[in-house]
């Protein structure tokens, strides 16, 4: 007996991944930005940690918060198409069986067997709106992602990127220059491990985040630097 292959996808709908990656980077590049803008403007180390700790704390709860009503107000839409699929069926039935078969047959099936399945599955309405939403949106309305479990992803990858520059200031180090190496590490890591859920390789992932972070917190620092100079003079 041949045994059937097994195989693991991973999460691509939108739900935690997403939400992850983009709280851990938005939480070390948002912190590594603040403290070389603020170290950058001559800020002294219990000021860069209160401002990275505020900034860690603001950033988690507004990541979290705008995961949730992104996700929550997309299920919405799907919902509302769903409605929308199953009064077309319902009204125009031939028509959206046709519809059906002709995305088939350009999917490559010859045209007796594309209407053969669309015949099949329009014999159950259920069926019918899924296939349908799934094949002219490209989601399936049955898995749509939890705005609970995006929001929880979000907050605390962002609060575990956001303390990583902060960890040599919080262990004593007043020194600028090594928080953002810290932090540089952290972005290259971080982005090093998004390639297993990719085809790009683990060192250009990493590279990738790491010049972003560069970008950000040189831009700051030039910022902070001026400001500094200015309320300074």
């Amino acid at each position: 007996m041949t045994q059937a292959p097994t195989h693991h996808h991973s999460d691509v709908s939108g739900g935690w991944l997403r939400a992850a990656v983009f709280g851990a980077m938005d939480g070390l590049v948002t912190n590594i930005a603040l403290v070389a803008g603020v170290g950058g403007g001559g800020g002294d180390r219990s000021l860069i940690i209160l401002t990275g700790m505020a900034g860690l704390v603001a950033g988690a709860f507004s990541m979290a918060l705008g995961e949730f009503a992104s996700v929550d107000t997309q299920n919405d839409a799907v919902s509302h198409e769903v409605a929308v699929e199953r009064e077309e069926i319902r009204l125009h039935p031939g028509a959206e069986e046709e519809e059906l078969a002709d995305s088939y047959e350009a999917m490559g099936l010859t045209r007796p067997t594309a209407e053969a399945v669309a015949r099949e599955v329009h014999g159950d309405p259920d069926l019918a709106v899924r296939v349908h939403i799934t094949q002219e949106l490209g989601v399936d309305p049955d898995d749509k992602p939890s705005p609970w479990t995006a929001a929880g992803s979000s907050f605390l990858c962002f609060a575990i990127g956001g303390i990583i520059p902060l960890l040599s200031y919080l262990f004593g180090s007043s020194s600028l220059a090594l928080a953002l190496a810290v932090g540089g590490v952290g972005l290259f890591v971080a982005g090093a491990l998004t390639s297993r859920f990719t085809t790009r390789p683990w060192w250009l992932a990493g590279l990738r985040q790491l010049m972003f972070g560069v970008i950000a917190a040189g831009a700051t620092y030039v910022v902070g630097a001026l400001i500094g100079v200015n309320v300074a003079g």
